[in-house]
């Protein structure tokens, strides 16, 4: 690959989803888009690089884009921040909410759908505590092969032994030949929709929740900043941002901050006007 190649492909994937390639991930760009070429039927990379260059097909634009955005993910990734959810947020979240009785969580970039299935494992274990509420979960992704692949909700042997533990694995899936299918129950608490980060996600409607994970390690400033700006205009004064144990709203944005004594837990700061209460109404009702 040449140097124009990759700072084409580079200054496109910027534009186009906020992803920054350092210099060195070329190896990385060519591995990926490999596969994209040989569906597409190009002879090569360089004929796929010709391709792009030249006004490309909107899905074949499409296809490269999401084959670089597209991340790993696994259940229960990290295991604290749902700990956080069970054992802090959600029992916040029933005072503050007590006369609505109404949260909404949203997973921006939420990959092949272990984090928001994850979610909604840890809301059936507190259906005692959450009867009579409705919950809505949102999840949504650049992507929409993965998307496809997140409602379908079947995994490997290899991705359910990824932080899952054997009670919720006996509990809420099925075994269907070499795959693990999670239960209709589970896959019906969570309604997945394409969205691009650099977008404004008004449209998307107020959210209590906000599970921004690993995600903004791959934007530059600017867009980080963006990014975390248009979810603040999204929330409540009392809504709890989640970002990966490797971002920081520090020297980025100072419309959250962190909650004292928790790691990767934000809540809107002082002073930052809060969203209306008005949210898309629910799909999830709890007992």
């Amino acid at each position: 690959m040449n140097v124009q190649d990759y700072d084409f492909f580079c200054k496109m994937l910027k534009e186009q989803s906020g992803l920054v390639l350092s210099k060195d991930k070329a190896y990385l760009l060519k591995s990926r888009l490999m596969p994209v070429a040989t569906r597409w039927k190009f002879a090569n990379f360089d004929a796929l690089a010709k391709a792009m260059r030249s006004r490309p097909d909107e899905k074949l634009l499409r296809d490269v884009v999401e084959a670089m955005t597209t991340n790993e993910s696994f259940f229960f990734r990290d295991t604290r921040p749902f700990d956080q959810l069970r054992t802090l947020v959600l029992p916040r979240m029933l005072k503050n909410r007590a006369q609505q009785r109404h949260i909404r969580i949203w997973c921006a970039a939420c990959s092949s759908g272990q984090e928001p299935y994850s979610i909604a494992m840890i809301l059936c274990e507190e259906a005692a505590k959450l009867a009579g509420w409705r919950v809505d979960i949102l999840a949504t992704d650049l992507s929409g092969d993965i998307l496809r692949r997140a409602k379908e909700g079947a995994y490997s042997q290899f991705e359910v032994q990824r932080g899952l533990p054997i009670t919720m694995l006996m509990k809420h899936f099925e075994q269907n030949g070499d795959r693990w299918q999670i239960a209709q129950k589970i896959r019906d608490m969570v309604t997945f929709r394409p969205f691009n980060l650099l977008n404004d996600p008004a449209p998307l409607g107020r959210f209590d929740i906000v599970f921004c994970r690993n995600v903004l390690i791959y934007f530059e400033h600017p867009t980080k900043a963006k990014v975390l700006a248009g979810i603040a205009r999204q929330m409540p004064g009392d809504g709890i941002l989640y970002l990966g144990g490797a971002e920081t709203v520090i020297g980025v944005s100072d419309r959250f901050q962190l909650i004292e004594g928790q790691r990767g837990v934000y809540t809107i700061a002082a002073g930052v006007p809060a969203a209306h209460t008005a949210g898309a109404p629910a799909r999830f009702a709890v007992g």
